[in-house]
């Protein structure tokens, strides 16, 4: 049984009841680990430390945890973090709120100075955005722009398209939202009802309805059923009433003896279709929840332990491949599902206007009586005696429900090629606002279906990700085979004469490597900005005017080249011919060198910010940069004054590559490509583009972790807040 690793709807509205019982709690700190676990640490007058959760990575949960289950504070706070501290420090807890029947957390923070929302997204790819007052978003994990909604700083927050609460439905409206299915009675809960799988086969169970009765064959006693039992789930939930449970992996007698059982559930109340699982209870359902992610935290450690022999280890790329084939044939599954239900709301639109008399008859008869103040029960009393007495606008009519202000009525799909109508069996269904006449019902359907072939594109887009995922496993796959071929060819290695190993280093698969060691340099330009060059040179540039004011004064040497852009605003460079504390020979240097120089300046000047794809640089002499202006001149704090020929370098285009290197050190590194993409275990390529630099060093950081298998090395050596440090100033697109 797979672990369950998100919350579901049901559990985040039975921990909405409990979390709220902090409220009044003091924000302390905000800390971020990796780019996806935020930690809320509190002060509570009654409980003291407390100890807010939201992970929304793989895993995605909202919780308080016990002390003893958080990790300590990570290094140096990110800037979502940071931004966090300085809106919230000090500022008390208001609530938390589930959104609708979403799996979306709002948390309200309170300041004098000022208030901030936390919208917690956990689900999808999840992001956590920060709010002001007015609902602007002042900072986010995550930039989204889609069609549908927009999630950026600066934007009005948009929260995703409203779903039905089948814990609120009413008996009419659940029976149409079932009816309206041809599926089976536990997918049309689980997709259509918005249950999950999990809770669509609890509630047939509770109602001892058969999971796979087809939703045509299902009785009216059976529907009620299965809504009496939602409303009991409901009723539970809104009361408190709950006996949580968190369930465990069933073991044989020999494998209890040889280790603990992992978690596989945690839910807020027993179920019946986990009634074979053993299980723990819990007083609250948040200790469980907080219990439960612990222990699969410990259950992912131990399963990601590198063997004891090295040589033994092999990256399961046949499980990732089909994984990724699974996802791939879920979301064609979704794409095909869109395509029905958008054709199924046209065919409804347009069934409206080929039956536009008869439809406008119903709508009319219904409008004059409400007119006159008559109550719903008598409306459809009356449209049934008309059915009965023959009149094509009353038989029509299959439901009356003025609880929703809706009349449901049934219409003939075209008649076959002799011009017949096929009966009842080939009539649709379809729901109209009794309120509102043909041309607005129809429009509202149109509109449905235009909105779930939004849906489909998006759909589209992600079939399209994970195909390329899919591609790069099957790439590291070949690449790790090819390697061990080759290994296994070489017979005992290095017990041979090793003639021919002189004259080609062994080259480490790093990306396969399920454990890399961390080796972190302590360099003195570290602060600056810096690469070296494919030939090995070191070239530094200022990140502001008082590093370019210090750069030409402290750490300019005789033999040094100084570089800088035609442009305002570049930073000063300086291609170094030796260390700070070194002596240095005069220096020829090579074409190549220089030219990796001039892109650098180039790229992290204005060129860059105002979106230009190339830009001129030139080169000088140190003794040619003097801070001595001409009589009666100002040099602005940062820049220099260059006299005599200058060494120009035109057209140089604006790129830059950021990876990983993981040898002989393992750090961040960035610059232009030619001299890193060698240098790096892997690399990516950006240029002037639309996405922000933060949000550009996201992109960036989840493409590197995902074609590393030890992931966790990524996140300690580069980073998204490490990566951004070697991404220019302005937008950025990832170079294909």
């Amino acid at each position: 049984m797979d672990q369950k690793r998100e919350l579901s709807s049901i559990d985040l509205a039975a921990l909405v009841t409990e979390l709220n019982r902090y409220e009044g709690a003091k924000v302390d700190k905000a800390y971020l680990y990796d780019d996806d676990l935020l930690r809320l640490k509190l002060r509570d007058f009654d409980r003291g430390r407390v100890e807010l959760m939201i992970e929304v990575g793989d895993v995605k949960r909202a919780h308080v945890a016990d002390a003893d289950h958080v990790a300590d504070a990570p290094g140096r706070p990110p800037n979502f973090a940071k931004m966090l501290r300085n809106r919230m420090s000090g500022a008390d807890f208001a609530g938390v709120e589930q959104y609708e029947f979403d799996r979306i957390l709002t948390f309200e923070f309170e300041r004098e100075d000022e208030n901030t929302t936390l919208v917690a997204e956990l689900f999808g790819q999840g992001n956590v955005a920060a709010l002001d007052e007015t609902g602007e978003v002042v900072g986010s994990l995550s930039t989204v722009r889609l069609k549908s909604r927009t999630v950026a700083p600066g934007a009005q927050y948009e929260y995703p398209a409203s779903r039905l609460n089948p814990l609120d439905v009413s008996l009419g409206g659940f029976e149409r939202h079932m009816r309206d299915s041809d599926s089976d009675v536990v997918r049309t809960l689980a997709t259509q009802l918005n249950l999950g799988g999990l809770y669509a086969e609890e509630v047939c169970t509770r109602a001892g309805v058969p999971k796979e009765t087809p939703i045509e064959e299902a009785t009216d006693d059976q529907l009620r059923a299965l809504h009496e039992a939602l409303e009991r789930i409901g009723d539970r939930l809104r009361s408190g009433d709950i006996d949580p449970r968190v369930y465990e992996e069933e073991l044989s007698e020999s494998e209890a003896d040889d280790r603990e059982p992992r978690v596989v559930d945690v839910t807020p109340f027993p179920l019946s279709e986990h009634e074979g699982l053993p299980s723990v209870g819990f007083d609250s359902f948040n200790a469980a929840v907080d219990d439960y992610f612990h222990r699969l935290d410990r259950d992912d450690s131990e399963a990601g332990e590198a063997p004891s022999d090295a040589s033994a280890s092999r990256p399961d790329f046949e499980e990732e491949i089909a994984k990724q084939e699974r996802i791939i044939e879920q979301q064609k599954g979704a794409i095909e599902g869109f395509e029905e239900q958008a054709e199924a709301e046209r065919e409804r639109a347009e069934l409206l206007y080929a039956n536009y008399d008869l439809v406008d008859e119903v709508l009319s008869t219904v409008q004059d009586a409400r007119a006159d103040e008559v109550p719903w029960d008598e409306i459809a009393e009356t449209l049934d005696a008309g059915a009965e007495r023959g009149i094509p606008a009353a038989e029509a009519v299959v439901d009356v429900d003025g609880g929703e202000g809706t009349v449901t009525v049934a219409l003939d799909r075209e008649g076959d090629e002799d011009g017949e109508s096929d009966g009842d069996g080939d009539s649709v269904r379809v729901e109209l606002d009794a309120s509102a006449g043909v041309e607005v019902n129809a429009d509202r359907l149109y509109q449905e279906a235009k909105r779930i072939e939004g849906k489909k594109e998006g759909a589209m887009e992600a079939i399209e990700s994970t195909r390329t995922e899919l591609e790069a496993v099957r790439e590291r796959k070949a690449e790790w085979e090819a390697k061990r071929a080759a290994d296994d060819g070489d017979g005992e290695g290095e017990a041979g004469d090793g003639e021919d190993d002189g004259d080609e280093a062994y080259e480490t698969d790093w990306l396969s490597r399920s454990s890399i060691p961390v080796r972190s340099p302590d360099d003195w330009y570290d602060r600056f900005r810096w690469f070296h060059t494919s030939s090995g040179y070191l070239v530094i540039g200022g990140r502001n005017a008082d590093q370019n004011e210090e750069l030409v004064k402290k750490y300019m040497g005789k033999h040094d080249r100084f570089f800088h852009t035609q442009a305002h605003g570049g930073p000063v460079t300086l291609l170094k011919a030796a260390g700070p504390s070194e002596s240095a020979d005069p220096v020829d240097f090579a074409e190549e060198t220089l030219r990796e120089a001039a892109q650098f300046a180039v790229s992290y000047s204005s060129d860059w910010k105002d979106g230009r794809g190339a830009g001129d640089a030139y080169m000088v002499e140190p003794d040619q940069v003097s801070k001595t202006p001409e009589s009666g001149e100002y040099i602005e704090k940062g820049s220099f004054v260059i006299r005599g020929d200058r060494t120009y370098f035109e057209d140089v285009p604006c790129r830059i590559a950021v990876g990983v290197q993981c040898e002989p050190v393992t750090r961040a590194i960035g610059g232009p490509p030619s001299a890193i993409v060698d240098r790096a275990a892997t690399s990516i390529t950006v240029e002037p583009g639309m996405y922000a630099q933060n949000d550009a060093a996201m992109m960036v950081y989840r493409e590197l972790k995902e074609r590393f298998a030890d992931q966790s090395f990524v996140r300690r050596v580069a980073s998204a807040d490490q990566l951004q440090e070697f991404l220019p100033p302005g937008g950025s697109d990832i170079v294909d």
